[in-house]
């Protein structure tokens, strides 16, 4: 990998970690986003949907690192769907396009584990070729197959990370500590269900590790942290990091049920999503389990970080904002 690397998507949480990291290593960053820059510092303002390519983003770049898209929304509307295919695809191709003509040699594309469906193998691996169930899902998984399939660039790979945690305000996880911390969310029953994660800094490691592998050309590697996380686990490790003591009762399954069947009236009524109806009991109780045992053998990769071990960092972090 030369010394001028491309990060797409460079304000966000996971781009912001992985120029720190890539800068450290002593690449020269030129960075992507939408918000207002200063192209003199090698940094370029693109609307991934809207715009084409700014002059001169590829000038002097050998590797690429793409994260910029639309993020998953909760309750998926039309409009949602038509601008996942705007962004995680068709904004896709034009910098696939722009990198060919400026003879890039590699692109790391960050997809999702949501970019294929579920599967009754467990943990769900690469091998799962079900299709995506959501237009986020479906976005992805057509920006992969330009990534990999339409011959843009000589060595294409696939990241697909499972959910992220580390130092941020953003997200499902940062909204269930500040809900803990608040007595707002109710101790589950233990579901025994099996949720992957990985930290930000895994993931990051793992994408420089598969742009610097001539071994990852081509291929698709999911990223966890090696460990499978119940809700009751995670509710649990939570107040332990917040220096609450344990619970030893859980909120009856009949009520989550009665509770959630009356959420789903509630938005029939009201023409929205209502904050906790069957479709978020399901999230909380089932399971999104993976494997990443793949890059693990053929990359070398080995995770660092725990979820427990980071709580309490984590907890900190949003302490201090």
């Amino acid at each position: 990998m030369s010394k001028v690397v491309l990060v797409t998507g460079a304000t966000g949480f996971i781009g912001t970690r992985l120029c720190q990291a890539l800068r450290a290593r002593g690449f020269i960053v030129k960075t992507l986003s939408r918000v207002a820059v200063n192209a003199q510092a090698g940094e370029f303002q693109m609307d991934l949907a809207n715009d084409e390519c700014p002059v001169g983003l590829f000038d002097g770049v050998d590797t690429v690192f793409h994260l910029a898209g639309i993020a998953h929304a909760v309750a998926e509307k039309r409009e949602d769907e038509i601008l996942y295919r705007q962004v995680n695809a068709d904004g896709t191709r034009k910098l696939l396009e722009a990198a060919k003509l400026a003879g890039v040699k590699r692109f790391v594309f960050f997809s999702s584990v949501k970019a294929v469906g579920e599967s009754g193998l467990q943990p769900m691996d690469e091998s799962v070729a079900a299709p995506a169930d959501t237009g986020y899902g479906q976005s992805k998984f057509a920006a992969e197959q330009l990534v990999l399939q339409g011959g843009y660039v000589p060595q294409p790979v696939v990241i697909r990370p499972s959910m992220v945690y580390g130092n941020t305000d953003k997200g499902n996880l940062s909204r269930m500590i500040m809900a803990v911390r608040r007595g707002l969310f109710p101790p589950l029953p233990e579901f025994h269900n099996r949720r992957s994660m990985v930290h930000v800094d895994d993931l990051v490691r793992a994408a420089v590790l598969a742009a610097e592998n001539a071994k990852a050309s081509g291929q698709i590697y999911i990223v966890t942290d090696g460990q499978a996380y119940s809700t009751r686990q995670i509710h649990d490790s939570i107040r332990s990091a917040l220096g609450k003591p344990p619970i030893g009762w859980t909120v009856p399954c009949g009520l989550l049920t009665v509770l959630a069947k009356t959420g789903d009236i509630i938005g029939r009524v009201i023409g929205r999503r209502f904050f906790f109806d069957s479709a978020a009991l399901r999230k909380l109780t089932g399971s999104a389990w993976y494997s990443s045992a793949k890059i693990e053998r053929e990359l070398g990769f080995k995770p660092q970080h725990t979820l427990p071990q980071t709580l309490p960092d984590i907890v900190r972090f949003l302490n201090s904002n």
